[in-house]
């Protein structure tokens, strides 16, 4: 069993979701932050690749004290569990995105000096040889109460894990301008598909400020 999960992203009308110096960029705008707000305060966990963590600093926190104050009112933690997917325990212990309520998820190869220093601040889960077994950890935070999951990159870790079929929907928000470069991250990077490309069923489209969001559902094997 694992989570239902869902990657949200934003990106530049040409599909990047950063720019060639892989620096954090403000992509949309305030009525798709909310949008992500709001969303956020729907799950029980927000997960990220540690190259986001390192590019980004994100707290993966809800913004809002009223979303706060909703889930705090239907007996929930203020904020959705964090999971941070690093296979060799990069993550730096500074991060703002680093304590009692994060996951850090390794593998067994990790320096051991790195897991324990990042073991005095948050919660280390060792799943996978020399990388990340993304199954194996989908089903230790379902077994943990994590039924409703949210990526938010990066391309690496999108992409892993709609290669192992272990994503549901897609939200992409596409902005009103154009950020270019051949090396520049886009929504799913790694290896890539050669053939038997991944499909994707439109649910919806809207207008949202000066871009647009698309919802899609992953066609998984069954589906076909």
């Amino acid at each position: 069993m694992r989570p239902f999960v869902f990657i949200n992203s934003a990106m530049s009308a040409d599909g990047k979701i950063s720019t060639i110096e892989k620096k954090q960029v403000k992509i949309s705008g305030l009525e798709d932050f909310k949008r992500v707000d709001e969303l956020k305060a729907t799950v029980d966990a927000v997960m990220v690749g540690v190259e986001t963590v390192i590019a980004d600093d994100p707290r993966l926190t809800i913004k809002s004290d009223d979303l706060k104050n909703m889930r705090l009112n239907q007996a929930l933690p203020e904020n959705p569990l964090r999971v941070v997917v690093d296979s060799n325990a990069r993550t730096p212990t500074n991060a703002r995105v680093v304590d009692s309520h994060t996951i850090i998820a390794a593998s067994k190869s990790a320096p051991r000096d790195k897991l324990d220093a990042l073991a005095r601040k948050a919660r280390i889960m060792i799943v996978g040889e020399r990388k990340v077994d993304l199954k194996e950890l989908l089903s230790n935070l379902n077994g943990r109460g994590v039924k409703r999951l949210m990526v938010e990159g990066g391309g690496t870790l999108n992409f892993s894990l709609l290669s192992l079929g272990l994503v549901d929907e897609v939200y992409t928000y596409i902005s009103n301008f154009i950020i270019g470069g051949a090396n520049a991250p886009t929504l799913a990077d790694g290896e890539g598909f050669i053939n038997d490309f991944l499909k994707l069923e439109l649910l919806d489209v809207n207008k949202l400020g000066h871009g647009i969001l698309i919802k899609w559902k992953v066609v998984q094997a069954a589906d076909l």
